[in-house]
């Protein structure tokens, strides 16, 4: 746990650095089609260092991930010959037989499926990426992205915003069981990927 402390203080640090919102929009946007690790750490950083700009940040990232997203898009749908052994070698969650369950949940599902993977820690960049490949409607794809991230983000910001110091405190508090908590919601989302092939 002593290096996820390490890495916590160090995205701390970034609440009051003038490149924190830089590097919530670029996380996002990488996390959105290749990057293993969620934004929601670094924006409750940032929300945390300045309460005021909350909403700011969560409107970063939503627009971050968003565009990342249209990014892993654009991927599956173009590139997927080349970048399909890529990721099934070098991202975590993603198998062969996982991806062809995730075409098939977007044959009846599509929109409800980005929606899904865009609040919870199931991983984005699989359905991003999968909805290139199947060739869901863009637009469809374009605004359930945009709503279920903006809802997570700004979910987290109001929460920070209104509770701050109180949230803060009780993180410092349980530090390492949240990040325990953490650490098997997002495997338990990579799991439940393998799973449903």
């Amino acid at each position: 746990m002593k290096w996820v402390r390490r890495m916590y203080d160090w995205m701390m640090q970034w609440g009051h650095s003038p490149h924190g919102t830089l590097a919530l929009f670029v996380i996002a946007f990488i996390e959105s089609s290749f990057f293993p690790i969620p934004p929601d750490v670094l924006l409750m950083a940032l929300c945390l260092g300045l309460p005021l700009r909350s909403f700011r940040f969560a409107l970063v990232c939503s627009l971050g991930s968003v565009l990342g997203g249209c990014f892993g898009y654009l991927i599956g749908y173009g590139f997927w010959n080349v970048a399909g052994p890529i990721f099934f070698s070098y991202v975590p969650g993603v198998t062969g037989e996982g991806f062809q369950h995730v075409q098939g949940l977007f044959e009846t599902h599509n929109f409800w499926v980005v929606f899904t993977a865009g609040f919870t820690p199931i991983p984005f960049k699989v359905i991003t990426v999968g909805a290139g490949v199947v060739q869901v409607p863009f637009g469809m794809f374009l605004v359930a992205s945009a709503v279920s991230r903006s809802l997570r983000f700004f979910l987290i910001a109001a929460l920070l915003y209104y509770f701050g110091k109180p949230v803060k405190a009780w993180i410092e508090k349980y530090f390492n069981i949240l990040t325990l908590v953490f650490t098997l919601l997002l495997l338990g989302g990579f799991a439940l990927i393998k799973l449903l092939h």
